[in-house]
């Protein structure tokens, strides 16, 4: 398995940038790829992590080193009725879910474990000082990770 990386980004974008968002996350996904990367990590929530995932295996279809992991913050998420979430996770090629049950911090505990497997995080990102991208983004920093940043524009 080559490096790894993953996504960190908000459930809910602004529709005026969404196609935006989706064409510079393929753009990085491929830039990672030819500079050696080949698992990848999403958390499998709405928004930025299912567009992420979805373009991983779109990229898997024609490139059979890629592998696309699933980090699932919670088991009972496995149970979504979301059709896309679903769809996406039975392409995965490993899930991994970071707690069994629900707690405070099921959430940050999930992207701690992605940040702590990957050497680069793509973040879709608007700069706030709060929410789980900002702390994930710190967290990152922390731990010396390569972060390169999809700037969201507020609206």
């Amino acid at each position: 398995m080559g490096k790894s990386c993953c996504v960190t980004g908000r459930r809910r974008l602004p529709v005026s940038q969404i196609k935006r968002i989706k064409e510079e996350h393929r753009r990085e996904i491929e830039f990672v790829i030819k500079d050696g990367y080949a698992h990848f990590i999403s958390g499998m929530a709405e928004g930025v992590d299912l567009y992420f995932a979805g373009i991983i295996t779109e990229i898997k279809v024609q490139n059979s080193d890629i592998t696309l992991e699933a980090a699932i913050p919670r088991r009972k998420r496995l149970d979504a009725k979301d059709s896309a979430f679903q769809r996406l996770i039975k392409l995965c090629d490993t899930v991994h879910v970071t707690l069994e049950t629900f707690n405070g911090g099921v959430y940050m505990n999930r992207n701690m474990y992605m940040v702590g497997k990957c050497e680069r995080i793509i973040a879709v990102y608007d700069g706030r000082d709060s929410g789980g991208t900002a702390f994930t983004i710190r967290y990152a920093r922390t731990r010396e990770r390569e972060i390169n940043i999809i700037t969201l524009e507020q609206e």
